[in-house]
């Protein structure tokens, strides 16, 4: 029973590092940038959801079975990136919280 207790406490040791703000400069900066990156992301993608729906619908129009399942591909990809772009800062905040639960 002893054994058990103490790698649960090595399991639970807590180094201390939390993340700062305005811990290094140009930190908001950086924030700008990754938001102009996000920002170009979600622009890209609806340009790829707009061109993989076209693909979609010309490929079931004129019965090109391989280039309907691209174009559904192409879609469902698109959805997906755009579903995780737009949640990213949530899944970040989300995770990055999971570890400061107090029991």
């Amino acid at each position: 029973m002893f054994l058990a207790e103490k790698a649960a406490e090595l399991l639970a040791y807590d180094p201390g590092v939390t993340p700062q703000e305005g811990g290094l400069p140009g930190l908001d900066v950086l924030k700008s940038v990754m938001g102009s990156i996000n920002l170009f992301g979600i622009i890209a993608v609806v340009g790829a959801l707009a061109i993989s729906a076209l693909v979609w619908a010309w490929g079931h129009h004129s019965g090109g079975h391989q280039a309907e399942a691209n174009g559904k591909k192409g879609t469902v990809v698109a959805a997906g990136c755009a579903l995780l772009l737009g949640a990213a800062n949530g899944i970040v905040a989300f995770f990055s919280a999971l570890g400061t639960q107090v029991q």
